[in-house]
């Protein structure tokens, strides 16, 4: 009788335990859901499924004008517009636009970013009559030439790389290959001049110890890979919409072939997303990457998006992202968890420490790239010495590999070199006084100016880094940068999204960029592509754009 009701009591036990492990692990998940932003960019593995479910249509040249159902006096003024555009296109672009053609399927790039610069149902279209060359000649000051003879006002910013415009990059390129010359592309060895990089790039980071890569996403899958290492800890954090780099474990969704299963995708600026963080074990860093600032749980505009396209993000709330960071940080630190400062893009731009000083944060690691390169590749990593370390005092078979060709490369160093012996310099202090003041001011000067025209876009930066966004929804939004490119103003394969400015602009051929914006917007307005029916907003013109897409791709209508 004694064992039975001991067997029963422990049967009663361990289904108690069972149950409370079962709660545990039922709540974790919940907590760990509402942690999640509610779009589709929260939830990746839902939004690679409903993209997998997206099927291709386009629109014929009779639809085209007419998408949004305009009446026939604004299909008119489109169509008009449009071939005027066109043919101004075949006359200033032959050369470019013939080459741009001939290596479209030799480069992928090509293909793709050609693919991508508006909207799918519109592209092919788009691609026929307004094509967009991918080459060009040369670089002077702030202007590109291409094949054609053709000078535009670079706002593509080399994706980030130029900051202080292309004639101080060529100067440090050829400065670094010239002080390192006489060792020349010797590899695995280290160039003296690395010494003098890692001195400075301590004393900016504030951190212990340097690694070269040689791109921004080789670094940062270095600081990941040291973070589960040192750790022990499997998970990977990123914030909704941020971009880290192309490979898997930073870009669980959509553009990713294999599921990131060991990384959580959680909401920025979010008080459940700090819940979660002070609660799993399993974490072993938290990623951020600063651009997210403006725009917040939201991917990185790009006009391939401008469904209806009124309700663009862009803007920074700078002492809220400040005291959000603060709070993150305090977190990760009494969690165990490893902060990353993704720089790569902001490094450098944003003030003489970059991101990490215009927000006050200081990091684990931080991760570097794009113009301390001084215009060639290069990806750079600082992080704390304990963190850093590639092994074990206590089991030397227990390693963290990270090795690479190219890394430390004796050029890339002395560019860097040169880059950094400028940071130092006077005429770099000169350059950041007063930079965020300077740029914000510009895109208030130029905001004033659209809004005194009645015009629809508006400019958000971060400091040199701009969005245009739209007051008016509209399919055709999009038009927008075709008309810039018109008006002789360079934009990178993501259009009206991101322009990205250099601080060799000054004053006077800032006043020639926005006499050209201002002008290039009356056009495009005047051609009826702001037109929107009545009660269009942002709701009814994704409601249309969802019927269309059953109906025209789903039910194989053409």
């Amino acid at each position: 009788m004694r064992d039975k009701l001991l067997a029963g009591l422990l049967k009663i036990g361990a289904g108690a335990a069972a149950a409370a492990f079962v709660g545990k692990r039922a709540d974790e998940r919940l907590r760990l859901s509402r942690a999640k932003h509610r779009s589709l960019i929260g939830h990746v593995r839902m939004a690679k499924r409903v993209a997998g479910l997206v099927p291709h249509y386009e629109f014929a040249s009779d639809e085209f004008f007419r998408a949004d159902g305009a009446p026939g006096e604004v299909v008119a003024r489109r169509e008009a517009g449009f071939e005027r555009l066109a043919a101004l296109y075949r006359e200033r672009f032959p050369k470019t636009t013939a080459l741009t053609a001939e290596m479209r399927e030799s480069i992928p790039d090509i293909a793709f970013t050609g693919r991508y610069r508006v909207p799918f149902p519109f592209s092919r279209f788009v691609r026929e009559n307004l094509p967009s060359g991918s080459f060009y000649e040369s670089a002077e000051g702030v202007m590109l030439t291409d094949l054609d003879g053709n000078r535009f006002y670079d706002l593509t910013g080399s994706y980030g790389v130029n900051l202080l415009g292309t004639d101080a990059y060529k100067q440090m390129v050829a400065e670094g290959i010239a002080n390192t010359g006489a060792l020349g592309p010797v590899l695995g060895g280290l160039h003296p001049v690395i010494a003098d990089n890692v001195r400075r790039l301590r004393a900016l980071s504030g951190l212990d110890a340097v690694s070269f890569h040689m791109s921004g996403t080789e670094a940062v899958m270095q600081a990941v890979r040291l973070a589960r290492y040192h750790t022990r800890r499997s998970h990977v954090v990123r914030f909704a919409g941020a971009y880290h780099g192309w490979w898997g474990d930073v870009q669980p969704g959509i553009g990713n072939p294999v599921p990131a299963d060991r990384t959580y995708t959680l909401a920025d600026m979010s008080e459940q997303t700090l819940e979660v963080l002070a609660t799993r074990r399993n974490i072993a860093c938290v990623l951020v990457n600063p651009l997210q600032a403006m725009h917040p749980n939201s991917s990185a505009p790009g006009d391939s998006a401008l469904v209806a396209s009124g309700g663009r993000k862009g803007g920074v709330a700078r002492e809220d992202y400040s005291r959000w960071l603060a709070r993150l940080a305090e977190v990760c630190r009494k969690a165990g968890i490893v902060l990353i400062m993704d720089e790569v893009f902001t490094g450098f731009r944003l003030a003489p420490g970059g991101a990490c000083e215009y927000y006050g944060i200081r990091p684990d690691l931080v991760t570097y790239g794009k113009t301390l390169g001084g215009g060639l590749p290069v990806g750079v990593l600082c992080g704390r010495a304990d963190l850093m370390r590639r092994y074990r005092e206590d089991r030397p078979a227990d390693i963290c590999f990270a090795r690479g060709t190219f890394n430390s490369h004796p050029y890339v160093m002395g560019a860097m070199d040169a880059f950094l012996r400028w940071h130092a310099s006077a005429e770099a202090e000169a350059a950041y006084n007063g930079l965020d003041e300077r740029w914000n001011a510009r895109a208030a000067a130029l905001n004033a100016r659209l809004i005194a025209e009645g015009l629809s876009p508006r400019v958000a930066n971060l400091g040199t880094i701009w969005s245009i966004g739209y007051t008016k929804p509209s399919r055709y939004n999009w038009m927008l940068q075709y008309y810039l490119r018109a008006e002789g103003l360079a934009l990178g394969w993501t259009g009206s999204g991101r322009l990205i400015f250099s601080m060799a602009i000054g004053e006077e051929e800032f006043a020639g960029i926005a006499d050209r914006i201002v002008g290039a917007t009356q056009r495009w307005e005047q051609d009826g592509w702001v037109w929107a029916p009545e009660g269009g907003g942002n709701r009814a013109l994704n409601g249309q754009f969802l019927r269309e897409t059953l109906v025209r791709g789903l039910l194989g209508r053409r």
